[in-house]
């Protein structure tokens, strides 16, 4: 078996074919590295594309109880990093997420993971009192903690920027995307949360990952 790695610098598969009608059906691209596995199957080399995926973590939410990737199992969510006291793009930016919240309240498929990069002053009880004066009241929506090393390591495999800097305001420095992730852990899109038009596209990118089969 040979692995071959590619840097993925756009996106990939923007179109599949849907079997039994001959249509074509829209779909997402993959975001991200990629690789091409190379396997023997009844004498005759197959190649199959693996593409790049968040891996395994585990956090803090704002109930102190234990969050991983388990969680979001089998679940499409939307991802992003914040802090509590941000003086700049972070209610904006979750102001914007929450509306998506609220319109697939009750839907068990959709999911949401905010990632505090203020390791420092963003305990859970601080996190669960930004998350019920946002009005997240239910298990759909987590919000996480973690050291440093782990939350910022993570940031990196979501392709987002995040920086502790105390020329920034409120001493972080970070990228406002909204990450969508697939089922299969995968990253198939991101959209700056302050902007209303790319905000609207996650809307409509969201509809069409609930459809993939």
């Amino acid at each position: 078996m040979r692995i071959t790695f590619h840097f993925n610098l756009g996106f990939v598969c923007a179109l599949a074919v849907a079997g039994c009608t001959g249509k074509t059906q829209k779909r997402l691209p993959f975001i991200g590295e990629r690789a091409t596995e190379e396997r023997v199957v009844d004498g005759k080399t197959v190649v199959d594309t693996i593409y790049h995926q968040i891996p395994d973590f585990s956090f803090l939410n704002q109930d102190s109880a234990v969050i991983t990737n388990k969680t979001f199992d089998h679940k499409i969510y939307v991802a992003n990093f914040f802090f509590t006291h941000c003086p700049s793009i972070c209610p904006t930016m979750q102001r914007n997420l929450l509306q998506i919240y609220e319109k697939y309240r009750g839907n068990e498929h959709v999911a949401f993971l905010s990632h505090s990069i203020d390791f420092k002053f963003d305990s859970p009880s601080v996190l669960k009192a930004y998350a019920t004066k946002l009005g997240v009241n239910d298990e759909r929506w987590q919000f996480v903690t973690g050291s440093k090393k782990d939350i910022y390591g993570i940031a990196d495999k979501y392709l987002v920027y995040t920086k502790e800097d105390t020329s920034a305001p409120g001493g972080y420095d970070h990228q406002g995307y909204l990450v969508l992730i697939d089922q299969n852990k995968r990253i198939r899109g991101a959209y700056d949360g302050t902007n209303d038009e790319q905000v609207r596209q996650l809307y409509s990118d969201l509809e069409i990952l609930l459809q993939e089969k």
